[in-house]
């Protein structure tokens, strides 16, 4: 039944090894068709159009949050002598958790996050993920139940954050989870900048057992106040300064919508009977069906809508050619950034508007060749999911409690706001805006 031990080599931890009993689950599941397809998507969409060593996958992503997992399953080991036995991590418990590591992204489609954005009428990947793992026809679903005919679902809830026990349900899905803390120093080194950095050595050694409260099923992970709090600082302010300047890059933004375009564009002609050359099946079932057969979605990847991207240059559709032709070139639509005033709602529909008018004086379509962009994401959510820091004495305050930097971070949003348009609106719109 188990798969042989495997050791590799990252760039981001350096020696990874799976080989005792309950780690055989990933070399395992690797052998999964829909594991491999992960080599074929890109961890960060088109942010290697702005970063050009950022082609890293979501495979070694994948990989990578595993390898989180075995080192908090140490640690866990470590400290949960504390709890009764029947809320241990168990090697049953362990094996679910790195099962649920690897497979937390399993159903991403091509271009990260963007696909599942710019077509909203298809599934999230959260629900493909969940698709692909319960599909009995499928290789993870085979290899899952080679272990336990109830793991393909224990594994769905973990992704989906739910578990008897509460740590490590946010172990899989939550503020500090095995996801994000390989993300963020993966997507830092890929990028080749030093926002994504900080202690994980230190922040896994800081962890400790909580008591439990109203709203966890057992303990809770805390941290250590007495050790914790700069390293689990600095992992939070990594995770606000990527998204500042790597994930809201105006480069990957104004990418994005060009392929949001492209692909809607798509969609209006599929659902009126136009067939559009070089298009997935999968893309064609979604636009006619809302929906596509999980064979059909298995196919998709960044290097077939590449392809398909390549196809539309050559369109009889007049306005998907000439995006397909900008974006394949890289003559990619410009950005123009708005702040203080200029992003109050108001304002930034007065913007929107000047810039549509100025298309139109130049005869682009204002839907498609102009664009309102705001990004946004919440600095430190605490409401959401609250993480505790515990005391030599034993008690437990909030982390905004005991943080400087996080009291005035916490429920803060932080937006960059921009107008997006065809490169050459660019003179005529800061004119028309100034």
């Amino acid at each position: 039944m188990y798969a042989a031990a495997m050791i590799l080599r990252d760039p981001v931890h350096g020696l990874v090894s799976f080989e005792s009993a309950e780690e055989s689950i990933v070399p395992a599941l690797l052998e999964a068709r829909e594991v491999q397809r992960l080599r074929r998507v890109r961890q960060m969409g088109l942010a290697s159009l702005a970063y050009p060593g950022a082609d890293h996958t979501r495979f070694s992503h994948a990989l990578g949050a595993a390898h989180v997992m075995t080192r908090l399953v140490r640690r866990l080991r470590v400290i949960h002598e504390e709890l009764p036995f029947w809320q241990r991590l168990t090697t049953e418990r362990a094996r679910d958790a790195l099962a649920a590591a690897l497979l937390h992204d399993l159903g991403h489609g091509p271009f990260s996050h963007l696909f599942e954005e710019v077509l909203p009428q298809s599934c999230h990947h959260e629900d493909w993920t969940e698709r692909l793992v319960l599909n009995p026809d499928g290789d993870v679903h085979r290899i899952l139940s080679r272990y336990d005919s109830g793991l393909p679902a224990r594994v769905v809830d973990l992704v989906r954050g739910r578990h008897e026990l509460t740590y490590l349900a946010r172990a899989v899905a939550g503020t500090f989870d095995v996801d994000r803390c390989d993300y963020l120093l993966r997507d830092a080194h890929f990028t080749g900048v030093g926002y994504g950095s900080y202690d994980l050595d230190w922040l896994l050694r800081s962890l400790r057992f909580g008591p439990s409260t109203a709203d966890t099923a057992g303990p809770a992970l805390v941290i250590d106040g007495a050790k914790g709090i700069p390293a689990i600082e600095s992992f939070l302010l990594a995770r606000l300064f990527m998204f500042q300047q790597v994930y809201f890059h105006k480069t990957e933004r104004a990418s994005e919508w060009m392929i949001s375009r492209i692909l809607r564009r798509v969609v209006e002609l599929v659902s009126d009977g136009t067939r559009v050359a070089g298009t997935p099946a999968a893309i064609e079932s979604i636009a006619l069906t809302g929906d596509a057969p999980i064979s059909e979605y298995q196919n998709l990847d960044d290097a077939t809508l590449w392809v398909a991207l390549t196809a539309y240059c050559d369109a009889k559709d007049p306005l998907l050619a000439d995006l397909a032709r900008r974006f394949c070139a890289r003559r990619l639509f410009k950005t123009h950034e708005l702040f203080g005033e200029q992003t109050a709602p108001e304002a930034r529909l007065r913007a929107l508007d000047l810039a549509r008018e100025v298309a139109e004086k130049h005869g682009l379509d204002p839907e498609v060749y102009v664009g309102l962009d705001a990004a946004s994401t919440v600095a430190f959510d605490e409401a959401h999911d609250p993480l505790m820091v515990v005391f030599p004495d034993g008690e437990g305050r909030p982390l905004s409690q005991v943080s400087f930097l996080l009291a005035r971070l916490v429920g803060q949003r932080m937006e960059r706001v921009r107008l997006i348009f065809a490169e050459e609106l660019r003179d005529d719109i800061v004119r028309a805006l100034a």
